[in-house]
């Protein structure tokens, strides 16, 4: 399975109002694991930003004059996303932005889900934890992600975050399996950063019958020497 998280960050809270995307950024995800490819781009936007987007992301229009135009970075970006399952907090924001931005390049670009699926993250954490705040640092807080390099909103930065906070979520005891039974190991989802663009092996925990016969001679040995013939620890 191909996940793309994605964050966006933009001149201002509404596209319908003229606000344009400044800054795209976007991690690969194969199976789970970070591939370690990666979208990042800043884009200038040819309007003012709004006071508050810009004390959020700390981007001025000095530093963005020379980037490209969204249309000059389009084409790139599709192909990145195409295909895959965006992982998007907040999707109706970003994906509202970014089809306003594809309808601005030309009809024949289309809308986002021509080109990928959704899943909103926010959606997610508010069904898991209902009455809970559920913005990105109280789930990377909630959740164990560091986020004390998080100064100001960054979209690679961000979706890294996301990445991490998405698989610590919606991970869990239900993805870690013991049956001996089994010719296949479990796989164990390990949310890490890799600095390669190889993903590696994942972690494989198999239960030997040598395991299993001596786990069982030494549960005999307890009950034989308990009292009442009991054996609390799980068989």
């Amino acid at each position: 399975m191909r996940q793309v998280v994605l964050d966006t960050e933009t001149t201002g809270l509404e596209w319908k109002i003229g606000n344009r995307v400044v800054e795209i950024g976007c991690v690969e995800l194969l199976e789970r694991r970070p591939s370690g490819k990666t979208f990042h781009v800043y884009i200038n936007p040819q309007r003012e930003f709004e006071q508050g987007a810009q004390e959020v992301t700390g981007l001025t229009l000095d530093f963005l004059a020379d980037k490209p135009l969204f249309a000059d970075i389009i084409d790139e970006f599709i192909a990145f996303i195409d295909g895959a399952e965006l992982v998007i907090h907040n999707a109706a924001f970003d994906v509202g932005f970014l089809n306003h931005e594809l309808s601005l390049a030309g009809d024949r670009y289309g809308r986002i889900d021509d080109h990928a699926g959704v899943l909103d993250t926010l959606a997610l954490a508010r069904q898991k934890y209902p009455g809970q705040r559920n913005s990105l640092d109280a789930l990377c807080r909630r959740l164990g992600v560091d986020n004390s390099h998080r100064q100001l909103h960054g979209a690679l930065l961000d979706a890294q975050l996301l990445a991490e906070a998405y698989l610590a979520m919606t991970s869990g005891q239900g993805e870690i399996g013991f049956d001996a039974g089994s010719e296949g190991a479990t796989e164990v989802v390990v949310p890490s950063w890799m600095p390669s663009g190889d993903a590696g092996e994942r972690p494989r925990v198999t239960v030997s019958a040598a395991d299993i016969d001596a786990h069982a001679a030494r549960m005999a040995a307890i009950a034989k020497k308990a009292k009442d013939g009991r054996v609390l620890w799980p068989q």
